[in-house]
């Protein structure tokens, strides 16, 4: 197979929220995806505000290139889950570095989307942005491995400063 190459460049970048990524309690963090001004007009989120959840295509452009593990691994480095493949992960450590995430819609002001659980930080840049249509989430039963649910009890939880 010859791999095609392409060049993407992004149309937006995450402003405010968190600064560094951490594997949990990114319930409540909230952002701004400021869409660039010089490519596009605020006619390019007409309509945006009728949705509640968005779908961001974002680079994790924080991870460490020579920490790239094409083979099996186990999830967070935990002696209990099993080894899974780099397909078998959702972690920064991507064959090309790229993060999807859903969020909140919270307001539209212009071009920046005011966003909540958004698990990108600062700086992010972001590749697209689209708006969450129930139609394409998942049909029929869904299914996962036990480890997930184990390892992400605590993802979209609020930051720990904030529970009282």
């Amino acid at each position: 197979m010859t791999a095609e190459r392409f060049t993407v460049e992004p149309i937006a970048h995450v402003v405010g929220g968190r600064t560094e990524p951490t594997d949990d309690y990114w319930g409540g963090s909230r952002a701004i995806v400021r869409i660039d001004g010089e490519r596009f007009s605020p006619a390019a989120t007409k309509g945006l505000d009728e949705f509640s959840h968005l779908e961001i295509v974002f680079r994790f452009h924080l991870t460490d290139p020579t920490d790239l593990h094409l083979g099996a691994r186990r999830p967070r480095d935990n002696p209990e889950w099993p080894e899974v493949g780099i397909f078998g992960h959702r972690n920064m450590r991507r064959i090309n570095w790229l993060g999807v995430s859903r969020c909140r819609l919270i307001k539209v002001d212009g071009l920046d989307l005011h966003v909540e659980d958004l698990d990108a930080v600062s700086g992010t840049p972001v590749f697209d942005i689209k708006p969450w249509f129930s139609e394409f989430g998942p049909r029929g039963e869904v299914r996962q491995a036990d480890w997930t649910t184990q390892m992400l009890g605590l993802y979209f939880s609020p930051p720990i400063e904030n529970q009282k």
